[in-house]
């Protein structure tokens, strides 16, 4: 099939990480795949899709257009697909109006029933889409990461841990570096978790924050390592550290997200540490993949059992890295994006 996308931009996270990935893999199964701009214009708008005729289908991702926008790309194109990996039809947790916009709400709507296909980041976002089409017409695939650019450095972390053990010749003890990575829009979240956050620092001594972000903060009683967030630079700068850690609002909006950040942790090989809100809840499992934690307290045992025990950060780290290379790698994903355009194909042929 012949694709395009219709995106924020070819550089957003979203278009990076649920659709750029799986380029490889689509023309290796004998799909092509080109990227648009969406326009922002209403002469944009008004001509959206006329040059697009050509295309077998069209994925709009995440953006909600106008109902009346949305009539006319769904007249001008074979298919419509449309990719979405956060609760758009609410605000989000930092809204002053509260979660509910009856206009997202109707937007999304129409363009969920308007699409051939809908693909949806997890099971919650995948729910609300099927109240309103057939099941068979929305599927799940979750944002996916490249396992193997988050490698080389965890290695080196590794033989560096190794030989901070006993009878290796080094002193003193190995400092714990938590991680946390961001945009300036989720350190919103991180700020909320500030007291807990001083409650670590306080309590597991030599504990230290890397923020990898474009914005920082300061929390009392926990260090903080200023990273600024580069591309090229974000999976060694994540995959030197020791321990993720992933907090957001237990709300709705959060509950539709699709916790990137933890997988990029686990791709790394490392523990994670969040609360057991959305996804998080099933990336995140007591003692396999990491430690669950909702009160203060929970946080601080939690971080120190990891801290306190390397054998048990491999261990755990381990295990995390290899779920995410069965289920959540570019692989995977790609896997999951070929068997739905394959579904597409035959859905439209016997329509």
């Amino acid at each position: 099939m012949r694709l395009v996308a219709l995106v924020q931009s070819e550089s957003h996270v979203c278009c990076r990480y649920r659709l750029a990935a799986f380029r490889g893999a689509l023309t290796a199964a004998g799909h092509t795949l080109d990227f648009r701009a969406l326009p922002h214009s209403l002469f944009g708008r008004f001509a959206l899709g006329r040059e697009l005729t050509s295309y077998d289908a069209v994925i709009l991702q995440r953006k909600l257009l106008p109902r009346w926008a949305t009539a006319l790309l769904r007249r001008r194109v074979r298919r419509l697909v449309f990719d979405f990996d956060d609760a758009v039809y609410l605000r989000d947790s930092f809204s002053a109006k509260g979660f509910s916009d009856p206009k997202r709400a109707a937007r999304f709507r129409a363009t969920v029933e308007a699409c051939d296909l809908v693909i949806a980041g997890n099971p919650t976002l995948a729910a609300e889409a099927r109240r309103f089409v057939p099941a068979d017409r929305v599927a799940v695939i979750p944002t996916c990461v490249d396992v193997a650019k988050y490698s080389v450095v965890r290695s080196l972390r590794d033989r560096i841990s190794s030989e901070a053990e006993p009878g290796h010749g080094v002193t003193g003890p190995h400092p714990i570096r938590l991680v946390w990575v961001g945009s300036s829009s989720t350190l919103q979240a991180l700020e909320r978790f500030a007291p807990t956050l001083s409650a670590i620092g306080r309590a597991v001594p030599g504990t230290r924050l890397k923020m990898i972000c474009d914005r920082f903060a300061e929390f009392p009683g926990l260090p903080v390592e200023r990273c600024l967030w580069q591309e090229a630079t974000e999976a060694a700068e994540i995959a030197a550290c020791d321990i993720g850690i992933g907090w957001v609002p237990d709300d709705p909006w959060s509950r539709g997200k699709c916790a990137l950040k933890v997988l990029q942790y686990q791709a790394a090989g490392l523990p994670v540490v969040a609360n057991p809100v959305g996804v998080q809840a099933d990336f995140v499992r007591d003692g396999e993949t990491g430690f669950r934690a909702n009160s203060t307290e929970e946080w601080v045992n939690a971080i120190r059992a990891l801290a306190t025990d390397a054998a048990l950060r491999q261990r755990v780290g381990d295990t995390a890295r290899h779920e995410v290379e069965e289920r959540y790698s570019v692989e995977a994903g790609a896997r999951m994006w070929v068997e739905s355009l394959s579904r597409l194909a035959t859905a439209r042929m016997a329509g």
